[in-house]
């Protein structure tokens, strides 16, 4: 648009004065609005933070009308349920239910005056714990007469006949049952169990009480390994495992006559009737088989390893040879003849355990001493009557003979002459002997079943020593008996019932309850027996033609 005529026109400097003016009240307005905006924001701070702490608030005094209409609700309680809480409960429920509300409410703080009462309070509490036992209790509500009435048991049943002691007891009470079932359990485990007399518990806590504060004491003073594992066997119950039998990959087909483990390595020998001698790697799962040999119409009456382990010597029951298998060249030498012995049979020997003789028993008393070098005859013994076992001492200078009258002969090996003779108490018939492994004990059994235990210095000196124990658990002849190395077990077994193979822990003189299992057909007839060279095993040689084999978890080696 054009300016109207007559209309002076604004000169240059008036437009440039008005354009200075603009730019001032441009710059005055925004000093106005850097002015106000922090003011706003601070307010709109104030503000959400007043509506926060009312929300809280808010939600405060709703929490507490909701813990004030809980704890309304908890102390509700109608009047038939109060009725039955009482009668089952007693009088006390309304204290308890007091102190349930407290607690529920939160700590109480107490005033000084009430902390000064409190001690005279303790003492007043004392006073009425004892008038409120002087108190009968309440009688009880009902009494059920079927409570008191004695119920019978049919012992006819099949799974309680056993329990029967004659036809007359076909029903007993439960009372008389339970009795009955303690006597077995007692029989069964060789008396009462530590953790089953209560009296004997009871006696030990209080004494072990009284002696818990001086213990503890010195017990904080010493470090160390205390939970190590004890050093000697306890005597009650042998820990062990039945593992499979030692020659799980080759059953002997007959009667296995011979279990004997290698003096080094972890191995185990079997022999029996089936004219085959078997090594097996014993590894307590699957024992493999490492060799077998067969001896034809030979069958092994018995068979040992020597002592470096390198050789094995068996004879048979109806032969005048032996052979001698060669482990490291993989060879069988049979000993045709050994001049100077003259015997229908040669059946029962030992090795000494020095490795330098073999002892060969005889007919009529003879006792044949042969190199394990040559297989040569060194000399000749005799006892009076009939020998029926020998065995070496552990340094190999003197051999124990059995006669089968019940005396025992003791020969020096290098003389050659007999040091002295006893006789073994109440023997009608000897079997079987063994020496400890520390040269301690010897072990004789005889016919009628009893193993005596002597010491090696009683048996030097006396003629008529006192055993320290007559081990009577076998009815019938003791065949076999064996020290384990440690001489801590006593394995004692009898050929002619099942089951007949007995442990006895050394020096309680005790017999371990645990074995052979009660009512469990395992072991049968038992041929054998032979500890591990560290007694971490132990095998039974049976009628079946197994090893049966038992892990010793007391001992962990091999």
């Amino acid at each position: 648009m054009q300016p109207a005529a007559g209309t002076p026109r604004p000169g240059p400097a008036a437009a440039a004065a008005t354009a200075t003016k603009k730019k001032k009240k441009m710059k005055k307005a925004k000093k106005i609005v850097k002015q106000v905006q922090p003011r706003a924001e601070a307010a709109a701070a104030a503000a959400a933070a007043a509506e926060r702490a009312a929300a809280e608030q808010q939600a405060a005094e709703e929490e507490a009308a909701r813990r004030a209409r809980h704890l309304k609700a908890l102390s509700r309680t109608s009047g038939a349920e109060r009725e039955l809480e009482e009668l089952v409960f007693g009088d006390s429920l309304n204290v308890e239910e007091d102190e349930l509300l407290q607690c529920l409410a939160g700590p109480r703080r107490l005033h000084a005056s009430e902390g000064k009462s409190l001690q005279k309070d303790s003492s007043d509490s004392e006073v009425e714990n004892e008038a409120k036992g002087k108190f009968l209790s309440k009688k009880p509500a009902w009494v059920d007469e079927d409570d008191e009435a004695e119920e019978n048991v049919d012992m006819t049943h099949r799974y309680r006949r056993d329990f029967m002691k004659s036809d007359a007891e076909k029903t007993l009470t439960k009372k008389k049952l339970k009795r009955r079932l303690e006597e077995q359990f007692q029989r069964a485990m060789g008396g009462v169990p530590a953790w089953a007399d209560l009296e004997n518990r009871k006696k030990s806590k209080r004494t072990a009480s009284d002696s818990d504060s001086d213990e503890d004491d010195d017990l904080l003073c010493k470090t160390g390994n205390f939970i190590s594992n004890s050093e000697s066997l306890p005597k009650g119950i042998l820990k062990m495992r039945t593992c499979l039998p030692a020659n799980q990959e080759r059953f002997a087909n007959g009667k296995l006559v011979t279990v004997q483990f290698h003096p080094s390595a972890q191995v185990v020998m079997t022999a029996g009737h089936d004219r085959s001698v078997s090594l097996f790697q014993v590894d307590g799962i699957r024992n493999p088989r490492i060799q077998s040999i067969y001896l034809e119409s030979f069958p092994i009456y018995k068979a040992c390893f020597s002592v470096d382990g390198e050789q094995v010597i068996a004879t048979g029951t109806h032969h005048k040879m032996f052979f001698v298998y060669d482990m490291m060249n993989g060879s069988i030498i049979p000993i045709q003849k050994v001049r100077g012995v003259e015997e229908r049979f040669l059946r029962s020997f030992e090795v000494s355990p020095d490795g330098s003789f073999m002892l060969v028993t005889g007919t009529s008393g003879y006792l044949h001493l042969l190199s394990m070098k040559t297989k040569e005859l060194i000399s000749t013994m005799k006892i009076n009557g009939r020998c029926t076992a020998s065995v070496f001492t552990p340094d190999s200078s003197k051999i124990y003979s059995y006669s089968k009258e019940g005396e025992v002969f003791i020969w020096d090996v290098r003389s050659r002459k007999c040091l002295h003779k006893f006789e073994d108490e109440g023997s009608l018939e000897g079997k079987c002997i063994a020496v400890s492994k520390n040269n301690q004990y010897v072990a004789c059994g005889s016919a009628s079943g009893v193993v005596n235990l002597y010491t090696t210095d009683v048996c030097l000196k006396e003629n008529r020593p006192k055993p320290v124990k007559a081990i009577m658990n076998l009815v019938t002849s003791a065949t076999c008996v064996t020290f384990n190395p440690t001489t801590e077990i006593l394995a004692v077994a009898s050929r002619e019932t099942d089951e007949a193979v007995k442990l006895v822990h050394i020096p309680s003189y005790t017999v371990f309850s645990n074995f052979p299992v009660f009512r469990r057909k395992q072991i049968y007839l038992a041929q054998s027996m032979d500890f591990s060279p560290r007694s971490g095993f132990f095998s039974v040689a049976n009628n079946k033609g197994k090893a049966l084999l038992f892990r010793l978890k007391h001992y962990s080696d091999f």
